[in-house]
């Protein structure tokens, strides 16, 4: 299939933006090339006041919120039209972040084997291109003609930390470590409206009774995303029925939950956007010849700086980081479990989890189960704190045996090696391929590639540096 003929719709328009104090909503127009169109509504709600519905601030960040999901299809459509209130920093950013997400996607989804695509999307050329976006992108203002937009400078405390919260072990690790070296520390979820919510709900409940700061925003983007599936000819009709560790077409995901929660990072004055990413997030990669980021910029550092002088260039005193890239997936779980074992004990990083008497409990099957009962058993700890059954943590290990994990390779050779060493997976041709002894996993790791020290802001940076010294095997 030629790349020119990857459009197979005419046109996505979002627009028709209603701000109120605690709601935001934008119209989703899909049109045909038979000129038929199909429409639905993204929508975020906020538990407290966080809009001023006739202002321009207010207009232009929702207006902004309401575009991130659509910066994934660049590819798909003659064009997209983004209706709203866009100063020329937004442009700038929605283009370029677009233009790499059409890259991203191209590499990541439909070169390289994808089960939910059907034919010819699955056997596309392969091409070098200047730019990757075959949408033309237009903004336009049909609704806030008569609103002058000012960028006032909006004052923030150094000292305020937002976590963007998951369930997951990093962005409970991040709220730990912030709490624990004594500053404001709000931890705020993104509640979509489907099961994926189910991973987040026991951090939710417990931070919730423990942390007057946690925040929740409820939004129907998993939704819409599932809904722009089904408007995509050339994905297969079933694929809600498929199990797979890998979203179908999207990698702009993160962005429409970041941009969901700075309405409260804005209004709490907070100095500080945290994203649980550890070291091995941040990759530059080539597939024949195409250079991309292996569908995790979302991810990465360059995510975290491009975000941080977006906001820069919108006036707002913040900067957002991880204040994990230091660590390996290994290690960060280690200090989770044993520094803050209240936090690590409402873990769930299953996307397949379930509900049972009021407690939200993982799948015990999926690639990411078997990722965090292999590293809490290779740190000699128990599995079933979180969640997982004996039957399930077996269940696991044995799945270890024949069945590889989302880990770069010196990250997945130590766990191996660490589980064949205490005899929790048998010797078979894969353990023995992988195992392999890498001390570095368990140390702290800055360089210029993955982790710049330098990223860390210095009210930051030796607390946290010798607090997570302590936990690596050389001390």
């Amino acid at each position: 299939m030629k790349f020119e003929a990857l459009p197979a719709l005419f046109s996505l328009h979002v627009g028709s933006i209603r701000v109120e104090p605690r709601r935001i909503t934008a119209r989703y127009t899909v049109t045909r090339y038979d000129k038929t169109t199909i429409s639905a509504d993204l929508i975020y709600r906020y538990q407290e006041p966080v809009f001023q519905p006739r202002t321009a601030e207010s207009i232009n960040l929702a207006s902004v919120i309401l575009a991130q999901v659509a910066m994934n299809y660049g590819l798909f459509f003659d064009e997209i039209i983004f209706d709203g209130l866009y100063d020329p920093a937004d442009q700038r950013f929605i283009r370029e972040m677009t233009e790499n997400t059409s890259r991203e996607i191209y590499v990541n989804k439909l070169l390289q084997p994808n089960q939910f695509l059907l034919p010819p999307y699955n056997q596309v050329e392969t091409v070098r291109r200047k730019t990757y976006t075959l949408a033309q992108i237009r903004f336009e203002n049909t609704g806030f003609t008569k609103i002058t937009q000012s960028r006032p400078f909006l004052p923030a405390e150094p000292q305020n930390f937002l976590i963007l919260s998951s369930g997951g072990k990093d962005s409970l690790l991040s709220y730990g470590i912030i709490r624990h070296l004594g500053y404001k520390a709000s931890p705020v979820f993104v509640n979509e409206s489907g099961r994926h919510w189910f991973t987040a709900l026991n951090a939710y409940r417990y931070l919730g009774q423990n942390e007057p700061l946690t925040a929740r925003v409820w939004s129907n983007c998993d939704r819409m995303f599932s809904w722009m599936l089904r408007q995509m000819p050339f994905i297969r009709p079933d694929f809600g029925r498929l199990r797979s560790d890998y979203y179908p077409l999207r990698l702009w995901t993160v962005a429409v939950f970041l941009f969901g929660v700075l309405p409260l990072a804005l209004k709490r004055g907070s100095s500080h956007i945290l994203v649980g990413d550890e070291y091995d997030t941040t990759v530059r990669s080539r597939f024949r010849d195409i250079s991309h980021y292996n569908g995790l910029f979302d991810q990465s550092l360059f995510f975290d700086r491009r975000l941080t002088r977006y906001y820069r260039e919108k006036s707002w005193s913040i900067q957002q980081y991880s204040i994990l890239r230091s660590l390996s997936e290994l290690l960060i779980m280690k200090i989770l479990v044993r520094q803050f074992p209240d936090l690590q004990a409402t873990q769930i990083s299953c996307h397949a989890a379930h509900n049972r008497s009021g407690r939200i409990y993982p799948c015990g099957a999926c690639e990411k189960c078997r990722r965090i009962v292999g590293m809490l058993t290779a740190l000699r700890e128990d599995a079933g704190r979180c969640g997982y059954s004996p039957g399930q943590i077996q269940t696991c290990l044995t799945a270890l045996e024949t069945k590889s994990v989302k880990q770069i390779g010196p990250d997945a050779g130590h766990l191996y090696h660490l589980l064949a060493r205490d005899g929790h997976i048998n010797r078979t041709t894969h353990t023995l391929r992988l195992a392999r002894r890498h001390e570095e996993i368990v140390h702290l790791r800055f360089d210029r590639r993955r982790a710049f020290e330098e990223d860390i802001p210095e009210l930051l940076r030796r607390p946290l540096i010798d607090l997570l010294g302590k936990w690596t095997e050389e001390n």
